[in-house]
């Protein structure tokens, strides 16, 4: 297992990190195969479990807690606030009052005294980001919070946010939490630039698109009895079907030359990516997790990822495909991120 820098702090985690959110209701996975999980992740070096207040409405943070080793000081948590909870009109978003209570009711899910990565899970556009951040700042200060992130904010979103936390000097996200993937690959044109030049941690969540990218949705072929896609499951949503294909049977055919499954290709080539910390994966048994942890170990050729770069590439937006035109001779890191294969020699 590899071990990467989250952001600008002095936080290890694993480039791999076990995902929650199929633990409980939404995965129907009962404590003893969940315990095995974890076991099996964190034997294989893991040391970063995500999971969320809402996810089975707090059983995933209970699940987890009961599945954690006695040394929960080296285990790094994260979990998330933000949606419902509750019906009232104070059981969601991110005003001072529902993050505190959220950040407590957490804490007693998850049996702990703090949280490691305490993290906002979508944009709250009715709180002010002052007071949001403010609340995150007293977490922190109470000792119940030690890192803070965001998930889902667009770029200026969250631009403005670590802006307020620099003028009013009160902790600043250290990371953000996004969708990435060679199914789409929109998080390129302001998202990853932006954690490269702030110096931002990347955690990215659903890395195999939800699965299209393991290898059993091929074009032409029904998707095995109990696939998420079959049913009313749209996230991610699927713009191009024919993109979509021909980056699987890329995937499919790479694996092959490596006796290695179309799911660690997809993320071995996403662990190579600019900016990108952590890959959170999820398991529904302790076979598919091991599969996925091998992707720690593959490296793909130059070529290899040159054709998944290719087979998967969007067009540039605007002004993004002007600055790729004029602007050549000046790019930053962060800039030539998404313009770099775009510039002529």
């Amino acid at each position: 297992m590899q071990y990467r820098t989250l952001g600008s702090t002095g936080l290890q985690v694993s480039s791999l990190a076990l995902g929650a959110m199929n633990f409980g209701a939404l995965g129907r996975t009962h404590q003893d195969e969940v315990t095995a999980i974890v076991d099996a992740a964190l034997e294989a070096g893991v040391n970063l479990i995500d999971t969320a207040d809402v996810y089975s409405a707090g059983l995933s943070e209970e699940i987890v807690a009961k599945a954690l080793p006695v040394a929960r000081e080296d285990v790094l948590i994260a979990t998330k606030a933000r949606m419902p909870m509750g019906e009232g009109p104070n059981d969601a978003g991110l005003s001072r009052h529902h993050i505190i209570r959220a950040a407590e009711a957490s804490l007693r899910r998850l049996q702990t005294d703090y949280i490691d990565l305490y993290q906002v899970h979508e944009w709250d556009g009715q709180t002010p980001l002052e007071e949001t951040l403010a609340a995150l700042d007293h977490l922190v200060s109470s000792g119940k919070v030690r890192y803070i992130g965001a998930s889902n904010y667009t770029g200026w979103q969250l631009m403005k946010a670590l802006g307020i936390s620099r003028l009013q000097g009160i902790p600043r996200f250290v990371s953000q939490q996004i969708y990435y993937s060679l199914q789409s690959r929109d998080a390129e044109y302001e998202l990853v630039p932006l954690a490269i030049d702030q110096g931002l941690g990347i955690l990215v969540w659903s890395p195999l698109a939800g699965g299209l990218l393991s290898g059993k949705y091929r074009r032409g072929v029904d998707a095995p009895a109990g696939s998420r896609h079959l049913g009313d499951w749209d996230e991610p949503p699927i713009h191009d079907e024919d993109q979509l294909y021909d980056t699987i049977d890329a995937l499919v055919e790479i694996a092959a030359a490596h006796g290695a499954s179309a799911a660690q290709v997809a993320l071995a080539w996403l662990l190579g990516r600019p900016g990108v910390t952590t890959l959170i994966v999820g398991a529904r048994t302790e076979e598919q997790l091991a599969d996925n942890l091998k992707a720690a170990n593959l490296a793909l050729s130059d070529d290899e990822r040159a054709r998944l770069d290719k087979v998967s590439s969007q067009r540039l937006l605007y002004p993004h495909w002007h600055q790729a035109k004029t602007s050549g001779d000046r790019l930053s890191p962060a800039d030539l991120s998404v313009l770099g294969p775009h510039l002529k020699n």
